[in-house]
């Protein structure tokens, strides 16, 4: 006698779980997820990109125009330097409110130097990097060594330097500064290879910056995966390195069209990849991200927190000079006035490139792209010309809205 056959039935998925559907939608889902958790990370980097299209539109094209690229780079060039140094500054935890003097007071000793002594421009400015780490080694020494708060010493350093700068520079303006400098803030890459419509010099930099970006970001990935450690649906992944391959090549063609690439634009890029590479890879990288984010662990796992604030503050006081001599350099004289609100500008784009109030959260190129968020605004907003109090109300939004979402994002998160 024959067993009748059994049917084994099973029960329909459940709406939303993912067991049922065609492959699309499964592809659309998984990158919806992707996005979502990585929300924080790319939100300003797709704002940004927003920003410039809406002013693209708004100014008829004019954005866009290489030679307003250019001039992008350059007016921001300084701002930037200091966003870099100011988000490491708040990924350990601190703040500092005294750059934007010590950005004045090394432009001012600068220019003594070289108007009045006439010292040669390459020594002068090397005295002037040394100036800056003397001032950023001395506050950190006494945030780290001594215990006082970031906030109190630096708004002391603010009033010191900013005071020092009116002794050294007696109230007036002094220049101009040597021409060799004033390239190095103004001037482009020189002209190389063939004749062509594009400068060949910057499009070779340019396609050496694309593989890089793919090399690293296919790298981050593998070593993402290798360590089992969350990483970016494929589809995502591809759609990130499409962006940022295409936001490097029209960068490279427009500044290619005109001039070719500013030399501080260089120095950017420097600053850029040998920053973002100590963040991400080096030890003490890792220790100033384990100090912002939590101090009592960082401690108990071994890591010397007051040598490393000491070291951001340091760093700090270097790429506050490294600005001011550019920003010198670029309106070719040293005044008491210069660097004014600096320090805000600096926070701001850290803020809203992604770095977190309580500290432990940010990257370097995070930092960028918040200063590249507030300098299109700037100049989109002078291009259609709105007022420079509407301006400040712009900006100002614009900063709330980036703190705010950080706030919502953390909530969400459960942190």
């Amino acid at each position: 006698m024959s067993t009748p056959a059994t049917t084994k039935t099973t029960a329909p998925a459940p709406p939303g779980s993912g067991a049922a559907g065609p492959p699309g939608v499964h592809m659309v889902r998984a990158l919806v997820d992707g996005v979502r958790r990585n929300m924080r990370q790319y939100g300003m980097l797709l704002a940004l990109g927003l920003i410039v299209l809406l002013f693209q539109v708004w100014t008829g094209g004019d954005l866009l125009l290489p030679r307003n690229v250019s001039n992008l780079v350059l007016q921001n060039s300084y701002i930037l330097i200091l966003a870099i140094g100011m988000m490491m500054v708040i990924i350990s935890g601190h703040i500092d409110l005294s750059v934007g003097s010590l950005m004045a007071l090394v432009g001012g000793v600068g220019a003594v130097l070289m108007v009045e002594h006439r010292i040669s421009w390459p020594v002068a400015v090397i005295l002037a990097l040394l100036l800056g780490a003397v001032a950023g080694a001395l506050q950190g020494f006494f945030i780290a060594y001594v215990g006082i708060p970031s906030f109190i010493v630096t708004l002391a350093g603010m009033l010191l330097f900013r005071g020092l700068t009116e002794i050294f520079l007696q109230g007036q303006t002094l220049g101009p500064f040597p021409e060799g400098l004033q390239k190095v803030a103004n001037g482009f890459l020189p002209e190389a290879g063939p004749q062509t419509n594009y400068h060949n010099l910057t499009l070779l930099l340019g396609s050496g910056l694309i593989a890089y970006v793919v090399f690293q970001e296919v790298r981050d990935r593998r070593r993402q995966r290798e360590f089992a450690l969350e990483a970016l649906p494929t589809s995502l992944f591809a759609l990130k390195v499409t962006a940022m391959v295409a936001a490097v090549l029209v960068t490279t063609l427009l500044l290619a069209s005109y001039k070719g690439a500013p030399v501080v634009l260089l120095i950017l890029a420097v600053l850029l990849v040998g920053f973002g590479y100590v963040m991400r890879n080096a030890v003490i990288g890792r220790h100033v991200y384990a100090v912002g984010g939590n101090l009592p662990a960082a401690k108990l796992s071994g890591v010397k927190d007051k040598k490393v604030t000491f070291a951001v503050f340091l760093n700090m006081g270097m790429l506050a000079a490294l600005a001011g001599l550019v920003f010198a350099a670029r309106f070719n004289a040293a005044s008491p006035k210069a660097g004014v609100n600096f320090e805000l500008e600096a926070i701001a784009a850290a803020f809203i490139g992604g770095a977190s109030m309580s500290g432990g959260v940010g990257t370097v190129a995070g930092a960028i792209i918040g200063g590249l968020v507030l300098g299109v605004l700037n100049n989109g907003m002078n291009l259609v010309g709105v007022g420079t109090d509407w301006q400040q109300v712009i900006k100002g939004l614009v900063l709330l809205a980036a703190v705010g979402f950080d706030v919502w994002n953390r909530r969400r998160a459960g942190v």
